[in-house]
């Protein structure tokens, strides 16, 4: 433990060296340079002295949200200027190399110097992200979006052509701090009359508690004429955090899945329902989380006993890890499946219909939107709430209203 802080320390302390660098390149100014190191100092003792601060029996709170995202807003833009000017020092390097070796250059340093245009450009484009965050923690936390998206189904029951789902996911209700922004993504859910409404999971990150301020606001969503469904999600276990006793986290577990209940939703847990309209009905199946690199407590054969091939079939499963390595490839052909647990990492570049980002492509294949294999789609949503670092950027929060229409696959 004790290796691996003054490794971290280490790599802390190189990035600042070249940050400074980058910052002396540009300015002599020796106020302005002092004034920039102690401050530098400053927050890297305070980042330090908040993540040991964290306490595992507690997890997740207010302060190691502001730490984590300190840490991010300070040194992201830090690593960006030191592996630019790390390029530029492998240049000056191999310029020192060939004036001194090959062209038996009298010049009385090895190095050349520094390049201001090269911390020029370095700073400049550090500001990109130091800038995108700062809008992400203040802003685009909040700022929701409603996603909707038409899927089309040759073998969708007649009356069901034209039915609309509202899907919400990852709330992590203790990681909220603004009532009004809250409520008004309550009342946006609300604006969209769907027919029906699902949650797939992570109503908390960690503690039943962390919802209770927020019950009553969820209570104000509109009731929906084919109901209030919803799943678990890997937060909701409990799995993150020391328990002093199994049956405190029992007790813990047990509230959570009362909370769904508290708020008006009915939770499936590895069992289906069926949705009924003008004498025909679809399959609603839930399962428990279930992830390749998570808690795998879904049991999707369980969740589908007597069910066919031939019924129609909407699933919801938390992560969308379990409909690339089990669901897609199910005989029973689950039609869609609905999901969340990415977040997008919160952080990327999306521009609707055309290009999107993110470093979470780079561990789930299916990590924002609607995918397809053979006829059997996944939709992962984006997340209503925030962990971990407290913004988003680019990647917004997301209100999913999805149509199910009958015919072939217009894409």
């Amino acid at each position: 433990m004790i290796f691996r802080f003054l490794v971290l320390l280490l790599i802390l302390a190189f990035i600042e060296v070249y940050a400074f660098q980058a910052v002396k390149t540009i300015t002599k100014n020796r106020t302005f340079l002092w004034i920039y190191a102690v401050l530098s100092i400053a927050l890297l003792f305070y980042i330090i002295y908040g993540f040991t601060q964290f306490d595992r029996s507690v997890g997740q709170t207010q302060s190691s949200l502001r730490t984590m995202g300190l840490l991010l807003l300070v040194y992201v833009p830090k690593i960006l200027i030191t592996l630019i000017l790390l390029g530029e020092d492998v240049f000056r390097i191999l310029t020192g190399v060939i004036n001194h070796f090959v062209e038996n250059s009298n010049e009385s340093t090895f190095l050349p110097s520094r390049r201001k245009f090269v911390s020029q450009v370095g700073l400049g484009l550090a500001a990109i992200p130091f800038l995108s965050m700062i809008y992400g923690i203040f802003e685009g936390k909040y700022n929701f979006k409603v996603i909707k998206q038409a899927i089309f189904f040759p073998d969708l029951p007649d009356a069901f052509d034209g039915f609309t789902i509202t899907q919400i996911s990852d709330v992590h209700s203790g990681s909220f701090d603004n009532a009004e922004k809250i409520q008004y993504a309550i009342d946006l859910i609300n604006e969209q009359k769907t027919d029906l409404i699902l949650f797939t999971g992570d109503i908390v990150n960690t503690h039943a508690k962390e919802m209770h301020p927020w019950i009553d606001t969820f209570n104000k969503i509109n009731k929906h004429a084919f109901g209030k469904y919803a799943v678990l999600g890997n937060h909701d276990y409990g799995e993150y955090v020391t328990w002093k006793t199994k049956e405190e986290k029992a007790e813990n577990f047990e509230a959570i899945k009362q909370l769904y209940r508290q708020i008006g939703f009915t939770l499936l847990l590895n069992e289906h329902t069926f949705i009924e309209k003008d004498g025909q009905k679809i399959a609603l199946v839930g399962v428990e989380n279930w992830g390749h690199n998570f808690k795998q407590a879904g049991d999707l054969n369980k969740a589908a006993v007597g069910l066919t091939k031939e019924d129609f079939k909407i699933l919801m499963s938390h992560d969308p890890s379990h409909w690339e390595h089990i669901v897609k490839n199910d005989n029973k052909h689950f039609h869609l499946t609905l999901s969340g647990h990415t977040h997008g990492m919160q952080f990327g570049i999306e521009i609707p219909g055309y290009f999107k980002w993110s470093l979470a492509q780079y561990v789930y294949k299916q990590w924002a939107g609607l995918y397809e294999n053979l006829g059997r789609y996944v939709y992962v949503n984006r997340g209503f709430g925030f962990h971990a670092y407290p913004g988003r950027v680019g990647i917004m929060p997301e209100i999913t209203v999805i149509q199910l229409k009958k015919g072939e696959n217009r894409a």
